[in-house]
């Protein structure tokens, strides 16, 4: 889950190594959450058959493969090869390890162990930019993979010995080679659109033509399930009106959560101009309040139900994004708060949507349910990606417009030649493009001492109002989402049963 978005805030430095566009980075990404998210049910199913002990440490084993070859990458072709290889690891580690973790304990007194197993996760979200930006800021880019190594090892060491590699399996079930197939091809192509339809451009044929895709294949996956005597993913899962609600709040509580941790270094580091360690910094009460409160809620269902505590971590984490929407990017003071409160409200949902989504399945229909949590983890992420930042895009489009329209403006005022306009407003209109605000703005231009005075002054104004527009073009990113926010707060309270879970 780390390996998700551990990435984000090293791009910078990885694409000065490799000497690469942000833009075709961006794949070294898409390719990790892609594979993970179309892989973990049909891999679970095949872990079924073949030994779920033996499977997972089989996912260490690539997961710490990838992690080796990626750390060790000189160039992008090796990079992407790594972290496909570490994509399938994760798809096959993530909802094994959910598993068995809940099997470990009696179905009467296991809501403790998935209390427990949904702090990693909420964790993970927030904690893959701050390790990402600490490492990356101490150490190299390369540790971000690198320092998986010695872990998985350590891991593979004990599950050795602790793991039972004689397991009875399934090695007589029938494998739904066809709903495998078809899942595949479905998230493959709705990933694939959603993390590639703003560069496609999302009217143009590649990106209409890939959603078709998706919709005609789910619909064909759908038939098969109904009629397949062990299907891959198992019907009966979304006959649980608690399992369905826990997917859908899956996916909007990691969404809402990803486009923090992913967009605000984006800010502080290109906006704020901090460094990496200083980014991930900013992020640190997110994880902090993740921690405190996750646990406290997941042991709260026993007293309060769901539908309290998931609608007050919505309307806290929409008290968040109202404080970045308005004074949390100007002030560190504010920002801090603001993402104590988003990581508070994260912590109250997932703490008992993890136990929610598990509900009281057991054997398979318990593999199926976090092998599909996951996926939905992974949806939300992609979703996240895909609307939060084709509308920063957008605005900081905008905002740039704007400031150059002041900047002709306020050049064009001056009492000056025109070809020396012409030098200021090309100099000008380049730094605006890069994002260049530090920049140094020469002190002479004409020679002559009062003109030059004025022309600083007036280029001084230039770079606060770009820094403003850019600073706006953040902030109406979180004011348009807390609509939503609020809506998944009020839809929770209206139309989720109301669950206390029993110890």
């Amino acid at each position: 889950m780390l390996d998700t978005t551990v990435m984000n805030i090293a791009l910078p430095q990885i694409s000065q190594s490799f000497s690469t566009s942000l833009d075709n980075l961006s794949w070294a990404i898409n390719i990790y959450t892609i594979l993970f998210a179309s892989l973990t049910i049909p891999l679970t199913r095949i872990a079924e058959k073949w030994g779920m002990n033996k499977s997972i440490l089989f996912g260490f084993l690539l997961l710490g493969s990838g992690s080796c070859l990626s750390g060790m990458a000189n160039a992008l072709p090796m990079l992407l090869i790594g972290r496909a290889i570490q994509s399938i690891g994760a798809a096959l580690v993530f909802p094994l390890s959910m598993t068995l973790g809940i099997e470990q304990v009696k179905q009467d007194s296991r809501t403790g162990m998935i209390a427990l197993l949904g702090v990693t996760q909420g964790l993970a979200a927030a904690l893959g930019p701050i390790i990402g930006g600490v490492i990356t800021q101490l150490f190299s880019w390369r540790w971000i993979f690198l320092i998986n190594v010695p872990i998985i090892i350590l891991i593979l060491f004990t599950g050795r010995f602790v793991l039972n590699l004689h397991e009875a399996t399934g090695q007589n079930k029938h494998f739904d080679i066809a709903g495998s197939i078809t899942s595949i091809i479905f998230l493959v192509s709705l990933t694939l659109v959603l993390t590639q339809g703003r560069i496609w451009g999302w009217t143009s044929v590649a990106s209409v033509g890939t959603m078709i895709v998706a919709l005609l294949v789910f619909v064909v996956f759908i038939i098969i399930e109904k009629r397949t005597m062990q299907p891959m993913i198992p019907l009966e899962l979304f006959t649980n009106r608690q399992f369905n609600g826990a997917a859908i709040v899956i996916v909007l509580s990691n969404l809402f959560l990803v486009a923090i941790t992913v967009i605000l270094p984006t800010y502080y580091t290109t906006v704020a101009h901090f460094d990496a360690l200083h980014a991930a910094l900013m992020l640190l009460p997110i994880t902090i309040f993740i921690f405190i409160m996750s646990p406290i809620a997941g042991f709260s269902l026993k007293k309060i139900g769901a539908k309290q505590l998931i609608t007050l971590g919505f309307l806290l984490m929409a008290l968040g994004y109202l404080g970045f929407g308005y004074n949390g990017l100007e002030n560190q003071l504010y920002a801090y708060l603001d993402g104590a409160l988003i990581g508070a409200g994260y912590g109250l949902i997932t703490g008992p949507i993890t136990i929610l989504a598990a509900s009281d399945f057991t054997g398979e229909l318990l593999s199926a349910s976090q092998s599909v949590a996951g996926v939905m983890r992974q949806v939300g992420t992609v979703l996240a990606v895909s609307i939060f930042v084709t509308s920063l895009y957008s605005n900081i489009d905008n905002a740039q417009k704007q400031s150059n329209q002041y900047m002709e403006q306020s050049i064009g005022a001056l009492p000056v030649p025109n070809q020396i306009k012409s030098v200021l407003i090309d100099k000008s209109r380049q730094a605006l493009k890069d994002n260049n605000q530090t920049q140094q703005i020469p002190k002479k231009h004409t020679g002559d001492k009062k003109i030059d005075v004025r022309i600083n002054m007036t280029l001084i104004k230039i770079k606060k109002e770009a820094e403003a527009n850019m600073m706006k073009a953040f902030k109406n990113l979180y004011k348009s989402a807390l609509p939503f926010l609020i809506l998944s707060a009020f839809c929770t309270l209206l139309f989720w049963k109301n669950q206390k879970i029993s110890e």
